[in-house]
């Protein structure tokens, strides 16, 4: 649940910050609320049809290679959000600028109202397609489809509040904090992620290397617990690891903050003498 609130949040905002810019861009214009929603309502469709396709192939797949299929959507998910982070890093101030520009297009009349649909629905489409796929990975990863649901739903409302606060300058937390902190809770959901695509590799015998356990914390923090199961979701506890899914877990985590290091800004980066 913890996983899916997480995720979901961190979309919903970023999409957030997309239509307020646009709505900002655009204030005085009649009827710009109705082109705008009908742009979320598109993108939304758009993911549901994603979400449909994904669901086929998994009933495609039930009873034969499931292992594969699982650790398939799980390595694709790990390779995603550190597209996702490193992106984000890169081209977010662009991206805003360009939204911008497209809004006082829009204004100035020197483009179409259909032009605001566009582009809300391709960032909804976008933050909808990826928030898809995260979550089948998470549930690739053992969590309950209830779960996923209530953690999704949760999600869903605080971003969208947060994002309408932030709007309206009722809150005044910059959105970077919240992208950092999110962006260190999505690092060790996807080590946890990519620890457990190798743990389905192993049973389904493609892979036979540091298989050795190196322990076993079941008596005192079982992961099918409650704590150990929320520490499972958030940070990808295992109660049992092999040395293959600790070496996946350190190395994706060092991957992540490596490519986060390169993608920040030089004067970001660059050490005092």
């Amino acid at each position: 649940m913890f996983g899916a609130l997480i995720i979901v949040f961190r979309e919903v905002i970023e999409a957030g910050l997309i239509i307020g810019i646009v709505l900002a861009a655009t204030r005085g214009i009649s009827g710009r609320g109705h082109w705008v929603a009908a742009g979320v309502l598109l993108g939304t469709l758009g993911a549901g049809i994603v979400a449909l396709f994904a669901e086929a192939i998994a009933n495609a797949f039930e009873g034969s290679g499931q292992e594969l299929l699982n650790a398939s959507v799980l390595g694709a998910a790990v390779v995603m959000l550190m597209w996702h982070t490193v992106w984000m890093a890169r081209h977010g101030r662009e991206m805003a600028a360009e939204m911008a520009a497209v809004g006082a297009a829009v204004s100035a009349g020197k483009r179409p109202m259909t032009a605001l649909v566009v582009v809300v629905g391709l960032a909804v489409l976008r933050e909808g397609s990826e928030v898809v796929l995260f979550l089948y990975g998470i549930f690739a990863g053992g969590a309950s489809g209830s779960s996923l649901f209530i953690g999704g739903v949760l999600g869903l409302a605080v971003g969208a509040a947060f994002t309408a606060l932030t709007y309206y300058g009722l809150v005044s937390i910059p959105p970077r904090h919240i992208f950092t902190a999110t962006t260190v809770l999505i690092a060790l959901l996807a080590a946890g992620m990519a620890a457990q695509a190798v743990q389905y590799l192993d049973a389904a015998g493609v892979i036979h290397v540091l298989s050795h356990q190196l322990w076993d914390s079941s008596p005192w923090l079982p992961q099918d617990g409650i704590i150990g199961h929320v520490l499972h979701t958030l940070i990808g506890y295992t109660d049992r690891p092999t040395e293959l899914q600790l070496i996946a877990y350190l190395a994706t985590l060092t991957a992540m903050a490596a490519l986060a290091w390169l993608a920040a800004p030089t004067r970001a980066r660059r050490v005092p003498a």
